[in-house]
């Protein structure tokens, strides 16, 4: 057990016995009233966010947190597969936690993973990632107003509109948090 003071940014804690991330934290006082924690908490199971007050003499419980860089492998009917590259042992992600992530997902590449209790809750994408282009159809010649972009898709199924340019077999830049075009890697 913990004080409600001691909700720092970052953590992890349960809020009605479900694991939440703490968003945002702010201390506060009110005239001669005691003074409270606002918090912004990210379900891990849902996704959803939500806001709540905890009175600084609130005890709550934080849980253990461990993140652990794993190469991921491949993806079948049980889940994910991801490679612990110091041990060699497979961790398995449900499905149903990497649904909006999946098409970030690039065999042999390392992904930091946070475990809650022992159980993955949580995967933490790189900024930008280097993917291969698969598809793509050839711009059209003196087509070139300005910007003008054309819809590729790359080796894990993204679609992102890049430059006229760019052909198929080549590896681009995107950005993992809007799937934008950022340059040829």
């Amino acid at each position: 057990m913990a004080s409600a003071t001691d909700i720092r940014k970052g953590q992890v804690l349960l809020y009605q016995n479900v694991p939440h991330w703490v968003v945002d934290m702010q201390h506060r006082t009110q005239g001669r009233q005691s003074g409270f924690v606002q918090v912004t908490l990210r379900n891990l199971h849902t996704g959803s966010s939500t806001k709540t007050k905890f009175g600084s003499n609130d005890n709550i419980t934080l849980c253990f947190t461990e993140s652990k860089d794993l190469e991921y492998a491949y993806a079948d009917n049980i889940g994910y597969h991801f490679l612990n590259p110091n041990t060699f042992e497979d961790e398995i992600i449900p499905s149903s936690l990497l649904e909006d992530q999946k098409l970030y997902l690039i065999a042999g590449i390392i992904y930091a993973v946070m475990f809650v209790e022992g159980k993955p809750v949580q995967l933490q994408l790189p900024t930008a990632l280097s993917m291969k282009v698969t598809e793509a159809s050839e711009g059209l010649r003196g087509d070139t107003a300005s910007n003008a972009q054309k819809p590729i898709v790359t080796e894990s199924g993204l679609t992102v509109q890049v430059p006229l340019f760019i052909k198929r077999g080549e590896v681009i830049r995107v950005n993992t948090s809007d799937g934008s075009y950022l340059g040829r890697a």
